[in-house]
């Protein structure tokens, strides 16, 4: 359940950006002000948590519910993030949903950003559970609107961020320097994205043959390097391709202990 945490932050932390953007108020030393620095704080048990219920949320993949598989310990969603000198606003999605009205937020990455986008969900639904709601489910896209608000909040799945593409003669090539769905993704007001562990992968698990870069095609290269090549490709696609004053940007990274599951109360299995 280490997945499980790590997710919980990054939603909290992402939903504080929302707030901010949205122009809710903070109070710092007493003193309103519209900027903190959020990643300056800590996590603080809150017995009014979790936001939502999971079970009773449309949105949560059945293997991703732990209270409906019967998780012993919950103490996790207890908890929330507390910048140090700034008190956040409770998350209300009626609000958000009034501001973002004919807003698209689009998520793209792995599953990292699938349970993102899950949550997020989530705590829109809870909030507005009558409104009327549809889903699109595509080969790479998940899409859900609330159509009161004319809010979109999508999934696009991307493993790299960068293309894959299948050469004749050659096979599936992962081209580190060309990133062409950014033509799509490029047309929402808020994306998110985030990318890592598939640079990791290997043997059968990963969905590439030879890697390209800057023009040479090999069978493999260091996969920090070639990681860090690829996100330069993305930067690189925000600073020329992104109109930054109509389009948040956001990346999402990775803890350090996001695998380590010796650090959670799994139970006996």
């Amino acid at each position: 359940m280490g997945k499980v945490v790590e997710i919980f932050g990054v939603v909290a932390i992402f939903v504080s950006f929302f707030l901010l953007e949205a122009n809710a108020e903070v109070v710092t030393n007493n003193t309103k002000k519209k900027s903190c620095d959020l990643f300056e704080g800590s996590w603080i048990f809150d017995n009014s948590y979790p936001l939502y219920n999971s079970t009773a949320c449309p949105f949560i993949r059945k293997e991703f519910d732990c209270i409906k598989y019967g998780k012993p310990n919950l103490e996790y969603l207890k908890y929330r993030w507390q910048p140090k000198d700034c008190v956040l606003p409770r998350f209300d999605g009626k609000n958000f949903l009034r501001r973002f009205r004919g807003k698209k937020i689009m998520y793209i990455g792995d599953s990292l950003s699938l349970n993102n986008f899950e949550s997020f969900l989530c705590l829109l639904h809870v909030a507005v559970p009558k409104a009327k709601f549809k889903q699109e489910i595509k080969k790479q896209t998940v899409t859900v609107t609330f159509e009161d608000y004319g809010v979109e909040v999508i999934l696009f799945h991307s493993n790299y961020l960068v293309d894959i593409e299948v050469q004749p003669n050659v096979g599936r090539v992962l081209k580190l320097n060309s990133m062409k769905y950014g033509r799509i993704w490029k047309n929402a007001d808020v994306l998110i994205f985030n990318t890592w562990l598939w640079y990791l992968r290997s043997d059968s698990k990963q969905p590439w043959d030879f890697v390209e870069n800057n023009g040479t095609i090999s069978k493999d290269m260091d996969r920090v390097a070639a990681f860090r090549v690829g996100l330069n490709t993305w930067a690189k696609w925000v600073d020329t391709d992104v109109d930054t004053k109509k389009t948040k940007v956001y990346f999402q990274g990775v803890a350090a202990m996001h695998y380590q599951l010796l650090f959670f109360d799994c139970g006996e299995n």
